[in-house]
């Protein structure tokens, strides 16, 4: 320990142990700490696996860094790391965070044969015609006739959902989840929307309404459009 002030925290949850290091100090300093605090503390040889997951707070380290702090923790019997979590990303990493989540707006038709395919959410302002396709990692959202494919949260994103003025398609598709059309003539349903259902495993279509019960999550559409 540097001085008076204490560099590690260590608290005990039910799922194991979970180490707050201080942010400001030097690398040095909290594996000196570390060292020193898990010395002093004695686990039962007979006791299952510990987890421990720390907390960086606003520090970034590299990966020799980290596999620095696996090791030691490793090095004490019966802990294991479960993650290393920090406030502070790469820049790369926060570029792709802000392509992914972002709403590319597209006024066209999508014609049959033609593949629409964007990163983050896709807002349509025109129809998807039988044979058409339209593919996002995000969420899609159709101002218009969607009549053809559409696939959202491509990249395996379960929470994604599809939503259009007029919901008539010939293929639904949400990560790894697919509804076909109906066998049976439909005429259509209108300001629809198409999520998964974890409870049944599968894509339902639902009145538009539920997506602020349901999705949470997307009641900052609004705001995202507004700010650009």
């Amino acid at each position: 320990m540097i001085g008076n002030k204490q560099l590690i925290t260590i608290k005990g949850t039910r799922d194991g142990l979970t180490l707050y290091i201080d942010d400001t100090c030097s690398f040095e300093s909290v594996i000196i700490e570390l060292e020193q605090v898990l010395s002093t503390k004695y686990v039962d040889k007979d006791e299952p696996m510990i987890t421990v997951t720390i907390h960086l707070g606003n520090r970034y380290i590299h990966k020799e860094q980290e596999e620095e702090l696996r090791e030691i923790i490793r090095n004490k019997k019966k802990l294991v790391v479960h993650s290393i979590e920090s406030n502070v990303i790469l820049k790369k990493e926060a570029l792709q965070w802000k392509e992914d989540s972002e709403i590319k707006a597209i006024t066209r038709i999508v014609r049959s044969g033609q593949v629409v395919e964007v990163n983050g959410d896709l807002l349509l302002i025109g129809d998807v015609n039988p044979g058409g396709k339209i593919v996002a990692s995000g969420n899609i959202f159709v101002l218009g006739s969607l009549r053809g494919i559409a696939h959202a949260g491509v990249n395996g994103n379960r929470n994604a959902v599809i939503t259009a003025s007029y919901m008539k398609p010939s293929q639904l598709r949400i990560a790894d989840y697919i509804s076909r059309s109906p066998d049976y003539e439909s005429e259509g349903v209108y300001m629809e929307c198409g999520l998964i259902d974890e409870n049944k495993s599968k894509i339902v279509i639902d009145r538009l309404q539920v997506l602020s019960q349901k999705r949470p999550d997307l009641n900052g559409f609004e705001r995202r459009i507004l700010n650009g």
